[in-house]
C-alpha cells in the first residue's frame, strides 16, 4: 500500500470520526464592521481581534468560515446570525 493511499485512509476514517460543520459567513452591503464584529464576539465567541479578522476577510474575500463544529452545535449560532441580518450558511 503506497503512502498516498494510507493518507487518504486516515483522513476518511477521520472525517467520519468527527463530522464537522462550518458556518460561513458572507459579505453584504448592508451591515457595518461594527455590527459584524459586534455579533461574531455575541454570537459564536470571537475574541476582539478575531472577530475583527473575520469581518475584514468577509469584506475582502466575499465569505470567510467564522464557526466549525457539529451541524447540532452551528445551528443555533447560525440562526442568531442570520436574525441578526448577516448572510450565512451550515456548510
Amino acid at each position: 500500500m503506497s503512502t498516498i493511499e494510507k493518507v487518504k485512509e486516515s483522513t476518511i476514517v477521520e472525517e467520519l470520526l468527527n463530522p464537522s460543520n462550518e458556518i460561513i459567513l458572507y459579505n453584504d452591503d448592508v451591515n457595518t464592521f461594527d455590527h459584524v464584529i459586534e455579533t461574531l464576539i455575541r454570537v459564536c465567541k470571537h475574541d476582539e481581534l478575531q472577530a475583527e479578522q473575520c469581518a475584514i476577510l468577509v469584506h475582502y474575500t466575499g465569505k470567510c468560515g467564522v464557526k466549525t463544529g457539529s451541524y447540532e452545535e452551528l445551528k443555533p449560532q447560525c440562526t442568531q446570525l442570520l436574525e441578526a441580518g448577516l448572510s450565512a450558511e451550515i456548510v
